[in-house]
């Protein structure tokens, strides 16, 4: 396989300071630009190498480096910022860019993304701030963005993980529920403890949930709010409401992320009430800045019978949308 197109360059005048303002905590900074250009940076005290695919790409992403390592001599520099300047540069993304791989270091290990989708979904949360990850059980849609949020909350890049689900399927009717809001609300957020427990252990999240670092609620409750430098979560989907998704998206503040996750076969909504996240996949598709990734049956990561049984559903759904149910 050739080598990649690469460009070389000299960042002038050479200061150990600037340069780690520039770089950030652990290269956290250059790492961002990476993954939002689907480019490879590599440097050697100020000299610097770009590789990647496009050389339009490389210039850009030179010309961004450039001004801020003149901007890192005055203004220090944390993630969010650095994410500004990525948006006001405008720099052009490549649609058919390699997605960089992203590995996941949490309590259990390494998480990886298990094939070409995954790696895709991974990505994309990395360098988007709206993300709806869509597609049948199994997939791994909710646990990896469990995953990339519990990262982000380890690195410091975000100050909260902010965990929604709609707490009952059609009318979110907490009140017939019997004790207070968290013995209400735990019995629909199970999924989302477990992969919690799963990647920071019991304890840990316990303490995490009393400082309020961790927020798990009914989707009900997010109204009115702005949320900052938080990474939110908003799972099942699908059984939200057009005005409670809409409510869902504009929540978002500076500084945070937000991963959207559903299953469009498993819509538990009055048969006259349109899904929330349907009516996102029409409205919202072509907006820049939100990224949809699909998932199919072949991307189940469960036991290999699930993704035989989601299949055989979907190809009698296929038969009944042609003839109409029995």
């Amino acid at each position: 396989m050739p080598p990649l197109p690469h460009r070389d360059f000299t960042l002038d005048p050479p200061d150990t300071e600037r340069l780690a303002n520039l770089a950030g905590p652990f290269d956290g900074h250059l790492r961002q630009v990476e993954l939002r250009l689907g480019i490879e940076i590599a440097n050697r005290g100020n000299v610097f190498r770009l590789s990647g695919r496009d050389e339009k790409v490389l210039a850009q992403a030179e010309a961004l480096l450039r001004a801020l390592y003149e901007e890192s001599a005055t203004e220090t520099f944390d993630s969010n910022a650095i994410n500004l300047r990525l948006n006001q540069a405008n720099l052009e993304r490549v649609d058919d860019i390699v997605p960089q791989d992203v590995a996941i270091r949490v309590k259990r290990g390494t998480i990886r993304g298990r094939g070409a989708n995954q790696a895709k979904y991974l990505h994309a949360i990395a360098t988007h701030d709206i993300n709806f990850g869509i597609g049948p059980a199994g997939t791994g849609k909710t646990f990896l963005a469990v995953a990339m949020a519990v990262e982000a909350l380890n690195e410091s890049r975000v100050q909260r993980l902010i965990l929604v689900r709609p707490a009952v399927e059609a009318g979110e009717k907490l009140g017939f529920l019997p004790g207070d809001l968290t013995q209400k609300v735990d019995p629909y957020l199970r999924p989302l403890y477990d992969a919690l427990y799963e990647m920071l252990g019991v304890e840990k999240v316990v303490k995490l949930l009393e400082r309020n670092v961790i927020e798990i609620a009914p989707l009900a409750y997010m109204r009115g709010r702005t949320l900052n430098d938080a990474f939110v979560i908003l799972d099942e989907a699908q059984n939200t409401t057009i005005e409670q998704m809409k409510m869902f998206l504009t929540r978002l503040g500076f500084g945070s992320t937000a991963v959207v996750t559903g299953d469009m076969t498993q819509i538990d909504l009055p048969k006259h009430v349109k899904s929330g996240l349907k009516d996102a996949i029409e409205v919202l598709r072509d907006v820049d800045g939100v990224h949809f990734t699909f998932f199919e049956a072949r991307d189940v990561v469960r036991h290999p019978l699930v993704a035989r049984i989601v299949n055989a559903y979907e190809r009698r759904d296929a038969i009944d949308a042609q003839t109409g149910p029995a």
